[in-house]
């Protein structure tokens, strides 16, 4: 069966990246990290605290730079979620398959990586005017879980 795969580019807080761990050990998402991560190694307190015992559940891949991980979802489709997407994430169809792409919590996606993908890959969540970016981890939820939805929940209980 595909996997949903989510990518955190370079990011900076691990308990955020420790809330997503869990998240894909509950829902079956594949998670992948881009280099540097801004706490060091996977075995970090903090991201171990914060992903609970979900760490075995999850598959959890790190790429040392982005090139490295964008060649290895060649031919699969990525999404990028960012605040300058033109499109809200529940508007386009997922593939079985895809990807899910995001920046790291203080800096975002660097232009150079949006402008490959492609400005009709990114996406948007959602959020008032007035307010810069959601946390990390609660945007991974929101939109991995919509991906599952339109998937129907597949393997789920």
């Amino acid at each position: 069966m595909a996997k949903i795969a989510v990518i955190l580019h370079e990011p900076d807080i691990p308990q955020n990246s420790g809330n997503i761990i869990r998240l894909c050990a509950n829902t079956g998402a594949e998670l992948h990290l881009v280099k540097p991560l801004g706490w060091g190694e996977l075995n970090d307190k903090k991201l171990r605290r914060a992903g609970l015992d979900y760490h075995e559940f999850a598959s959890v891949v790190v790429h040392e730079n982005w090139e490295a991980c964008r060649q290895y979802f060649s031919g699969r489709q990525i999404w990028a979620i960012e605040t300058s997407g033109l499109k809200f994430y529940h508007q386009v169809e997922y593939s079985t398959d895809c990807v899910l792409l995001f920046g790291s919590e203080t800096r975002g996606l660097p232009d150079s990586i949006l402008q490959q993908i492609g400005i009709e890959q990114v996406l948007r969540l959602p959020m008032l005017p007035t307010q810069r970016s959601l946390n990390l981890s609660n945007s991974v939820a929101v939109a991995v879980y919509e991906v599952w939805r339109q998937q129907g929940f597949i393997g789920g209980v």
